[in-house]
């Protein structure tokens, strides 16, 4: 049942998504000038503004810092209180005020010159004093806020905010910035553990490797696989080349077929040509290979067929968010 509650987030939602989506029309040639001031920026981004606008403005320095625009947040009344230092010639500056006029942002336009920095605005006003003094003015108008008293920043704080996504976004395709670009800056988080992750760093090798020879007699693989742990042993030829892996499945199947397990050898009940990976790919990929099909371990071989290590599927849970 709808409730008065609901039809007022109903309303908010349309406001707001009706604002965000007229924002496409002005994509303009000021879009690419500021795209460009800031790509072609030799020192840092420094975005400020004021209350909600300043909000927004920290959120918009994070997200370029996080998608390959160094960049940080400098409160304009700080700045003028000796913040302003953190600033250098080779800086651009964006600055936000839906007014265009607020006077703690208004108040830094001539030490910005001075430095002879570029400008960039995010204004709801194309003829305010910050929009005019600016070298591109980006427009985030918007017709009402979604406060029903057309008072509190919500409307503009969202289209403000999709501008700046917008921004980040552009910037971070310009530059060819990739997922393992990303997850560098963001180490801690589970996203950069998927990115950043190989199988080289989780992988068991050397003496936890499982391994046996061509050749060799059943038992002798089961007491590998039992030594190891890995429900599984590789079998190699004489070169120590991979031919095979022999499973706790393989052996479920020749005890069901009746065979003599005392007498055959694991060349007979091996499985050929198993999956394998190199130590450079992601643990990610691993996965998904091990998901794809239907196994819990893969052996990992180097660029002459030789098997270097083994990873199983429980390393992979055991090291990240996965």
């Amino acid at each position: 049942m709808s409730t008065p509650f609901n039809e007022s987030a109903r309303r908010t939602i349309a406001v707001e998504a009706e604002a965000v989506a007229l924002l496409g029309g002005r994509i303009d040639s000021g879009f690419s000038r500021a795209c460009e001031l800031l790509l072609n920026c030799q020192g840092r981004v420094i975005v400020t503004g004021m209350g909600k606008s300043g909000h927004i403005g920290n959120k918009i320095a994070a997200t370029l810092a996080s998608t390959g625009t160094p960049a940080f947040f400098v409160h304009p009344g700080e700045a003028s209180h000796g913040d302003l230092g953190m600033i250098t010639a080779n800086d651009v500056v964006i600055a936000i005020s839906n007014s265009g006029s607020t006077a703690e942002v208004v108040t830094l336009l001539p030490l910005i010159k001075r430095l002879g920095i570029p400008l960039i605005s995010m204004t709801g006003d194309n003829q305010s004093i910050l929009a005019q003094a600016s070298a591109s003015h980006l427009d985030v108008s918007v017709a009402s806020e979604a406060c029903p008293l057309n008072l509190a920043p919500t409307t503009s704080t969202t289209v403000t905010l999709v501008m700046g996504d917008a921004i980040a976004i552009a910037l971070l395709e310009a530059r060819g910035f990739s997922a393992e670009d990303f997850a560098f800056s963001h180490p801690g988080g589970a996203l950069g553990r998927k990115l950043l992750l190989r199988v080289s760093d989780i992988m068991h090798s050397d003496q936890e490797m499982p391994k046996v020879a061509s050749g060799s007699m059943l038992p002798t693989a089961l007491l590998e696989m039992t030594e190891k742990g890995f429900g599984m042993t590789t079998v190699v030829d004489s070169n120590a080349q991979l031919l095979g892996v022999f499973t706790d499945g393989d052996l479920r199947r020749a005890v069901d077929s009746g065979t003599d397990i005392n007498q055959a050898t694991v060349d007979e009940l091996m499985s050929a040509h198993p999956k394998t990976v190199h130590d450079g790919i992601l643990a990610a990929e691993a996965l998904k290979i091990m998901e794809d099909n239907t196994i819990t371990a893969l052996i990992v071989e180097d660029d002459h067929h030789h098997p270097v290590g083994v990873l199983h599927l429980h390393d992979i849970l055991r090291a990240g968010d996965f």
